[in-house]
């Protein structure tokens, strides 16, 4: 089950962590181009063993252990038992998942994300390799070389690309940076499998894209999963701030949220679409709807097609919010706001 190239640095983990080599099982829980994930039981206990698999990457585990121990240090993440960065292995407990409701999510998540934002300071990102919706907001080489390969593959049409970035362009003109709102993120919140409920408490996992960044990605990325109208995008603020939110806060997080939608329909329609015009025949199904499917484990995002779904469902939800007059108001806060400071 473990590959052979890799049974010796398992086994060093294994000996170090809990004193044998021995496991009673071991499955897959996940095989793909990043990571390999096992269930494994020693001594009658359940473990997660995740064998990091990329090779020559521009920076090593070191951040994503750093951010991962510090969490479970905080109960956030699951006990880490063992990490080492020059085998790219680490072993963590295992957690059995219970269902998880959305209308238990609206309330718990944001208590989660506020025990996340006041962990001590993660390292910062760096800007080539974020993935985090704030990549868009971050000027150089790596948004502009993006940007020209979605344009030059022709994904939506030139009436549709050339509106796309000009709402870019106004979010970017008035949405602060370098305030007190970075703090330790999680910045890969997007995909459910990476909020684990054991029935009692909630877990993060899967830290490779921690770093510091704007406290509101986080927030606006988990309030795609769980947040189904206006009152609810004010309970699970409330539930974050500790009390309502002002009307710069929900300006703030509405900006924010525009350009979660921009930057997921812009990285999945080029994923899926491998870079060639999308077929946009079909309807797309609504946000919302999918969104409830997604978190609920009926759908994914490992085919192609399913990309270019996810990539269309953001776009259209991103066109819907742009008519909407809280788009121009909320510019109009924000702006003000900085202006002043």
């Amino acid at each position: 089950m473990i590959p052979q190239e890799y049974s010796a640095a398992v086994n060093r983990a294994l000996r170090e962590a809990f004193g044998t080599s021995d496991f009673e099982d071991v499955r897959m829980m996940t095989k793909g181009h990043m990571a390999l994930v096992f269930r494994i039981v020693v001594r009658g206990s359940p473990f997660l063993l995740r064998i990091i698999t990329r090779k020559n990457a521009v920076i090593g585990p070191e951040r994503e252990f750093t951010c991962m121990q510090v969490a479970a240090e905080a109960g956030l993440a699951p006990r880490v038992w063992y990490t080492s960065t020059a085998d790219q292995i680490s072993i963590s407990d295992f957690v059995e998942e219970a269902p998880f409701p959305a209308n238990q999510a609206l309330v718990r998540m944001p208590a989660t994300l506020r025990a996340l934002h006041a962990l001590p300071p993660f390292p910062r990102g760096v800007n080539h390799l974020d993935t985090s919706c704030m990549f868009l907001l971050h000027p150089g080489p790596a948004l502009d070389g993006f940007i020209q390969k979605f344009q030059a593959a022709n994904i939506l049409s030139q009436c549709e690309s050339e509106q796309l970035f000009a709402w870019h362009a106004q979010v970017a003109a008035v949405y602060p940076q370098h305030d007190p709102d970075m703090v330790s993120s999680h910045n890969d919140l997007f995909k459910p499998d990476n909020i684990l409920f054991d029935g009692n408490r909630v877990w993060l996992v899967d830290w490779e894209a921690a770093f510091l960044n704007d406290r509101y990605a986080d927030l606006a990325v988990v309030a795609n999963l769980v947040v189904a109208n206006d009152a609810e995008e004010k309970i699970y603020l409330q539930q974050y701030f500790g009390q309502p939110p002002d009307d710069y806060q929900l300006a703030r997080f509405f900006l924010m949220q525009q350009i979660v939608h921009m930057f997921y329909a812009m990285a999945f329609l080029f994923l899926g679409s491998s870079g060639k015009p999308v077929e946009q025949s079909e309807r797309a199904p609504g946000f919302r709807d999918f969104q409830r499917r997604f978190w609920s484990g009926e759908v994914n995002l490992r085919d192609n097609e399913m990309k270019i779904v996810y990539g269309r469902v953001h776009w259209e939800q991103l066109v819907q919010n742009m008519r909407q007059p809280r788009f121009n108001e909320a510019l109009r806060i924000v702006s003000d706001r900085h202006a002043r400071s």
